[in-house]
């Protein structure tokens, strides 16, 4: 027993306090689960939720301290290499281009990758949105590393640009047209090649599409920096809004006030 109590305490050695690690961490590296009940007793580990660990906080730091979305991602990210990132309008947040709440008023955390199944489970008031990463494939444009709130440990975020296709993609069904409006207005630095790859790697043809929407309507400098002929904007109308307005330009419906002034017809869908 003493030798593994002398392995963990070597392994959570790597583990800041107030950080995370779980039990598929913990099995990886030698720390069987039958005697985690026995390393929670000791003081050595605090549990959260199921299979969920915290190295204990340093003697005087207030209880509660890591206990913020930010810890718990970077030790996910960090820590137990889970191949996931911070996206959509979360990441817009994250960048200083709005602070994003759900209609009930609770800040959401858009995660985009494989993710823990704690992760949601987490005790924290915030609202977990889980997303896959199919809307890039493969492609991996556009996922950066920026500096967190935490010091030295920097967090995996998806570029202004990246977030700002991930956020197109939840519309209509998870995110309003007026919210992205606002955000999209403040974006008046997006990196033109950057936006083109990422533009050619998206595989959501109502993506592009409200995309240019959506620029048209801002006509940032940048936007006369892209390729509108290399972007497959695919062929044929695609309903989107229902009671929504015809762009004539890209041929989507979206709620009137975005269609364009005298651009379509009033139609349902």
């Amino acid at each position: 027993m003493q030798a593994r109590i002398e392995k963990l305490k070597d392994l959570l050695a790597q583990v800041p306090p107030g950080f995370l690690v779980d039990s598929a961490w913990l099995g990886r590296n030698g720390i069987a689960d039958r005697l985690l009940h026995h390393y929670e007793q000791a003081g050595w580990l605090e549990r959260i939720v199921r299979g969920l660990y915290r190295r204990p906080a340093s003697t005087g730091e207030a209880r509660g301290a890591h206990d913020t979305w930010q810890t718990a991602l970077i030790s996910a990210q960090r820590i137990m290499s889970y191949d996931i990132h911070l996206g959509g309008m979360s990441a817009l947040s994250f960048h200083g281009h709005a602070h994003y709440l759900s209609l009930g008023g609770m800040d959401v955390v858009a995660v985009y990758g494989t993710c823990p199944y704690w992760l949601a489970k987490m005790p924290l008031d915030v609202r977990w949105v889980l997303r896959t990463r199919a809307l890039f494939g493969d492609s991996r444009e556009g996922i950066v590393e920026a500096p967190s709130a935490l010091p030295g440990w920097p967090i995996t975020v998806s570029s202004p640009e990246r977030a700002l296709l991930e956020a197109l993609n939840e519309l209509p069904r998870h995110d309003s047209f007026e919210a992205v409006d606002a955000v999209f207005d403040s974006l008046t630095t997006l990196r033109p090649r950057r936006l083109m790859e990422l533009l050619k790697a998206c595989r959501s043809i109502k993506v592009r599409r409200l995309f240019f929407v959506f620029a048209d309507r801002h006509d940032h400098d940048w936007l006369k920096h892209l390729d509108r002929a290399a972007v497959d904007l695919g062929s044929g109308p695609r309903a989107l809004v229902k009671d929504g307005k015809l762009h004539a330009r890209y041929e989507i419906y979206v709620p009137p006030a975005f269609a364009g002034r005298g651009e379509g017809n009033q139609h349902g869908t």
